[in-house]
Parts: C-alpha cells; structure tokens; sequence
C-alpha cells in the first residue's frame, strides 16, 4: 500500500503563491508518475501537473502553464506544485496522485489513470 500526504493549502489572496508539497510512502514498486489534480465544488476533478518520476519530465493543464511548476525530490520521494499569480478561479481542494506505470500516456491526463490518492489540501483564493 501506498500512502500520500499533502501539505501546503491555505487562503491567499489573488496574485499570491503557494507551495504544495505531497511526500509518498510505503510499497512503492517500480517507477511511478506523479500528477496534481484539483477540484471545485459540483465540478469534475481536473488535471493540473504531472511529473514522471524516472526522467522528472512534466505535463501540464493549458490552465497552468506559466504559472504552476511541478517538482520532485528524489531522495524524500516527495512533489511539489508551485503555484504563482493565483487567481479565485484556482479555488479548489488539491489532491496529489500516484500511478504506478512505467510510461506516461494520455490516460495520465485524467484521474482514472492514478492509483492511489492523497486527502486533498483546501487553497482559497480570494478577490
């Protein structure tokens, strides 16, 4: 079993940033992708980043590009998401996910394609 704890979330104001960070622990096998969803209240959980973790090559949402980085440290098996110039439309409860695939193809692009989830972290952006 997997485990993923994320950290990070809070209220900013628009224009601000915020840091989440995602530390992974337990039996992780093989090499795994590593992506940043988030969702709104009534709405679907939606793609921010994702990073391969063999390679750290990255992928992102049209929505973040420019604005979020997603990152990794190796040795603490942990990732990040830089987020700056937040906006109220980025308001939402952010979850990290873990998949265990070698590849990353198109299916990591939606949240079925991941296996294992954290709780999510709260960010607020207010106007």
């Amino acid at each position: 079993q997997v485990q993923l704890v994320e950290s990070g979330g809070g209220l900013v104001h628009t224009g601000g940033s915020l840091r989440l960070s995602c530390a992974a622990s337990g039996r992780i096998r093989g090499t795994w992708n590593m992506g940043w969803f988030r969702q709104a209240p009534g709405k679907e959980r939606d793609f921010i980043a994702a990073i391969k973790w063999s390679d750290a090559n990255t992928y992102y949402a049209d929505s973040a590009k420019g604005r979020f980085t997603i990152a990794r440290d190796n040795a603490k098996i942990t990732v990040y998401l830089q987020m700056n110039s937040l906006k109220p439309e980025d308001t939402a409860v952010y979850y990290c996910a873990l998949d265990e695939n070698t590849y990353f193809g198109s299916a990591d692009y939606t949240a079925r394609a991941y296996d294992y989830w954290g709780q999510g972290t709260q960010v607020t952006v207010s106007s």
